[in-house]
């Protein structure tokens, strides 16, 4: 059987549209969402732990969740996710993509993907000082993760960033923290 190209191009943009959360749902009546000024790629390079996120399916059963992001001669990045599937001593599942700067001006708009030739939008939408922490969020605001250097945050940095990004209009009720290893 042979699709026609236009009914081929709308599936391709459906799968596409609900790979990324479909532009701009979940925002109705909301400000753009704002972004961090710049993030020096260099100094995010490195592993990130998560410490709390909105439930996606692909993340499902995950614990103990980390980002490592190296940086590729091309410029684009490498980004490798892992978990615990089913509590801290289950079974490690990883994935790997890429992701690449949309807006070189600032770095903080970044599009990646896990399976190509679907990309969806990845902004640094806060970012600690030293880079201790960064909040990714989506324009949509249908996806955030709150990530750290370490497995956990001090509570007064915890509850800082909840300020910022409700302030952003992101409904705080969807934030679910993840279980993660002690801090050694």
């Amino acid at each position: 059987m042979r699709l026609r190209p236009s009914l081929l191009l709308a599936l391709l943009l459906a799968s596409l549209l609900a790979a990324c959360g479909g532009a701009g749902a979940g925002a109705p009546n909301l400000p753009p969402l704002r972004t961090v000024e710049r993030v020096d790629l260099n100094r995010y390079l490195g592993t990130w732990f998560e410490v709390a996120s909105f439930p996606q399916r692909f993340q499902k059963g995950c614990t103990a969740t980390q980002a490592n992001y190296s940086l590729n001669p091309d410029g684009d990045l490498t980004v490798r996710n892992r978990c615990n599937k089913g509590g801290l001593d289950g079974p490690v599942k990883s994935v790997e993509g890429r992701a690449r700067v949309v807006d070189k001006a600032s770095n903080a708009k970044l599009e990646v993907s896990f399976f190509w030739p679907f990309w969806g939008d990845y902004w640094v939408i806060d970012l600690g000082p030293s880079y201790e922490f960064a909040v990714v969020g989506h324009p949509s605001r249908d996806y955030l993760w709150i990530l750290s250097r370490t497995p956990t945050l001090p509570a007064a940095t915890y509850d800082a960033i909840l300020a910022r990004i409700g302030a952003q209009g992101y409904d705080l009720s969807r934030l679910q923290r993840t279980l993660q290893v002690k801090a050694e």
